[in-house]
């Protein structure tokens, strides 16, 4: 038979070309449900009373210089925006690592633009500067911070540098920090991922990355109907990878473990809390 043929009959038996699309998580932990009820309860009590409540996580990261940006934007017919034929990285410009911090309670994000590599130390890195910049001024009074963070990652629940840098950051804020993880397989539940990354992906949808000033630009341009305000800013700083975190420094770590999963949920103090 003909493909043309081939094509008609599998039309009639009611088949056509689609793509694969992303649907399946993998398997779901049994207590899923009850973690997001669990991270939902922490956020209003922590609300409830005036304190800061954070989503983290690290954006895609982009490679900068003259590449195809997915997306479409208007421009003169016939005239689309001319880019590389080829995505190799540019040695010199290289790639920009965007780790974005999202205030929920105030619909405000911070975005921490970095160059190097997305490590504990530039997470936590990223979250200091939000503060310094941006949750300060917000929260004078604080006392507590609660961060929401995927599971896996640069910030991720098994990650001990994570929490030892937490542990660095609690102490020079003299504030405790409340850290709660989804589970495995649903880190885009995690608010940063559809309150405040997919306008970013909008705003630049279509326009080639080419410097990392406009990285930067288009993302503190970012802005919703309903009020979201971005700041950015480029950070220049190196970060080693490979940082091992010995049992002992693990052990000095004051941290205080939920009864509820415990390795999703848990709060490190102050050492001067003592």
């Amino acid at each position: 038979m003909s493909q043309r043929t081939v094509c008609d009959l599998l039309d009639e038996l009611g088949y056509s070309l689609q793509a694969n699309r992303k649907t399946k998580e993998g398997s779901s932990h049994p207590d899923r449900d009850q973690q997001f009820m669990h991270i939902s309860e922490k956020v209003k009590e922590l609300q409830s009373i005036g304190q800061p409540v954070i989503s983290v996580d690290t954006k895609k990261k982009e490679m900068i210089g003259e590449f195809k940006n997915g997306g479409q934007e208007w421009e003169k017919k016939g005239k689309p925006v001319e880019v590389n034929v080829y995505d190799f990285p540019d040695p010199i410009l290289g790639k920009a690592i965007p780790y974005g911090v999202y205030d929920i309670t105030a619909n405000k994000g911070w975005v921490n633009v970095g160059i190097d590599h997305d490590t504990s130390e530039f997470a936590v890195e990223s979250i200091r500067r939000w503060w310094r910049e941006m949750g300060s001024p917000l929260y004078p009074d604080a006392k507590e911070l609660l961060i929401t963070a995927d599971g896996g990652g640069s910030n991720g629940s098994r990650v001990r540098l994570w929490k030892l840098e937490l542990q660095k950051l609690a102490d020079e804020l003299g504030m405790a920090i409340n850290v709660c993880h989804f589970p495995p397989g649903t880190s885009k539940w995690n608010k940063i991922e559809h309150k405040m990354f997919s306008f970013i992906s909008q705003n630049w949808r279509g326009r080639p990355l080419i410097t990392r000033e406009v990285v930067v630009n288009l993302i503190s341009n970012t802005r919703t109907k309903k009020g979201l305000e971005i700041t950015a800013k480029l950070d220049i700083n190196s970060y080693k990878t490979g940082i091992k975190v010995s049992d002992e420094e693990l052990q000095k770590i004051f941290i205080e473990k939920d009864d509820f999963h415990g390795e999703w949920n848990y709060k490190i103090k102050p050492k001067s809390s003592r």
